[in-house]
């Protein structure tokens, strides 16, 4: 695989950052891609280590190890048709899936694996470059109509696949614009509109329609569904936010992260705000309760709306610098990592809990927090109070929303909340109706939400024709 002496004869070398002063001044990507020689090179460290645990790793079993070969070799269409075997939008998951892929690679023992995000970013911007994507359209068409309500990457990609199948496939999505977490919720200067819309036309290209404004459970009755499609598959992601029940939550100036993200990516899109109060972060002091990406995204979000300073609070204790390799590959590890909002300037503290937030005429001025031991206890005497002029609650999601769209269908849910489906057959407790992505699984990654979508449009292209020629 790629040079069999590379990895002992290069180095890794990854792309870097614009420096912090300049990407905080636009909401642009400021990752500066490595040339086609350094590319090269990279894939040229991909060593024939016999047992590729990068297939694991990816949850879309990427593979890894035939592309880099390709790469390595020059030849970028074939890398492209074969990264495209498997994952639908690699230019997604080339730019915010966090790479377990490389923490599964053999050559992270010693801290030095194959860049294999940034590769595959490459070989999927050079396809699009070179024009080598076109719409796959099917030959013959099945005479078969899917709903697919919820437009996020489980969505696009069965919404895709189905398609390609020659399924009649109607996406419908209660916002303006396809895309969920990814159009909504990750900033752009992470991943930039612009390439969600060039997957939404080549999924169009190939026969799916999409109804924008339309939403399921609420505007469009959702048992409607089952009588207008021979097949519906669940993809509304997990968007009920966990709350933080404490004094002063009804405040002013205290938000969930999904709240305050979609409103500036509204803002940068030129998409009307829908009458909602603005809620902007210049000028004051930040406090965001949550150390996952969304947390993440409202600290670099906050810095471009020019906030005075950005503190971050995680209630679990903070993860060793460095993981024990030979307890914990290829697994992914717990460590501490510092994301490029992060480190735009953000003071972060770990094992801290919120006790109250407190507030002066309605508005919130500051929390009140206590520090926990090791047994998540609070530690006496160890209150502190932090200036807050906008608390941004950013705990992760519960579960799917109930009201509406599954209250209405009656779905059995699972203990956790979700949509109770397995993973054999995705299918749900009613005959003709599937689920996929966060709301099936929970709160999780845009690569699982792929797989997820992928998996289930074979499933439901199986129901529908007794036989199927989609990938698993």
């Amino acid at each position: 695989m790629g040079k069999i002496t590379g990895f002992l004869e290069i180095d890794r070398q990854d792309r870097k950052y614009l420096p912090a002063s300049d990407r905080v001044r636009n909401y642009k990507e400021f990752v500066i891609p490595l040339g086609e020689k350094a590319i090269h090179d990279q894939a040229a460290r991909c060593m024939d280590c016999g047992i590729p645990y990068c297939h694991n790793g990816c949850p879309v079993n990427n593979q890894i190890p035939d592309w880099n070969d390709l790469v390595y070799r020059d030849n970028w269409e074939e890398a492209s048709r074969n990264l495209h075997s498997t994952n639908n939008f690699p230019e997604f998951t080339g730019r915010i899936c966090p790479a377990p892929c490389e923490a599964s690679c053999t050559l992270n023992l010693t801290d030095a694996p194959v860049t294999i995000k940034t590769i595959e970013c490459a070989i999927v911007d050079r396809a699009w470059s070179e024009g080598w994507l076109k719409p796959e359209v099917p030959a013959r068409k099945t005479g078969k109509k899917v709903a697919i309500i919820g437009s996020g990457p489980a969505g696009l990609a069965c919404a895709q696949q189905l398609a390609r199948a020659g399924h009649d496939v109607h996406v419908f999505e209660k916002h303006a614009k396809a895309g969920g977490l990814l159009r909504y919720g990750i900033p752009d200067f992470k991943m930039e509109k612009h390439l969600i819309d060039r997957r939404v036309k080549q999924i169009e290209a190939e026969g799916a329609t999409f109804h924008y404004g339309t939403h399921v459970g609420v505007d469009k009755k959702a048992k409607s569904l089952l009588t207008e499609f021979d097949a519906v598959v669940l993809t509304g992601g997990a968007e009920h936010p966990r709350d933080l029940p404490v004094e002063g939550r009804d405040l002013r100036g205290v938000h969930f992260a999904m709240e305050f993200l979609p409103q500036q990516n509204r803002r940068v899109s030129d998409e009307p705000l829908m009458n909602v109060e603005p809620i902007l972060a210049g000028g004051k002091h930040v406090v965001v309760i949550g150390g996952g990406d969304r947390g993440s995204d409202c600290i670099g979000t906050s810095f471009r709306q020019g906030a005075v300073s950005v503190t971050q609070l995680e209630i679990m204790p903070a993860p060793p610098e460095k993981e024990n390799k030979l307890l914990t590959w290829p697994d992914w590890p717990l460590k501490m990592r510092t994301s490029s909002s992060q480190a735009e300037g953000a003071a972060r503290d770990f094992a801290v809990m919120t006790r109250r937030i407190i507030g002066d005429a309605g508005k919130v001025t500051a929390i009140e927090c206590v520090r926990l031991d090791d047994k998540m206890q609070a530690v006496p005497g160890s209150e502190f109070q932090i200036k807050a002029d906008l608390v941004l609650l950013a705990m992760g999601f519960v579960s799917p929303v109930h009201e509406g769209m599954l209250k209405e269908l009656e779905v059995d849910l699972d203990k956790r909340g979700n949509v109770a489906a397995d993973t054999a057959t995705y299918k749900t407790n009613l005959g003709k109706v599937f689920s996929a992505g966060d709301m099936r699984r929970g709160q999780s990654l845009v690569v699982w939400a792929i797989r997820e979508g992928r998996q289930a449009a074979r499933e439901v292209d199986l129901f529908l024709m007794g036989e199927t020629n989609l990938p698993r």
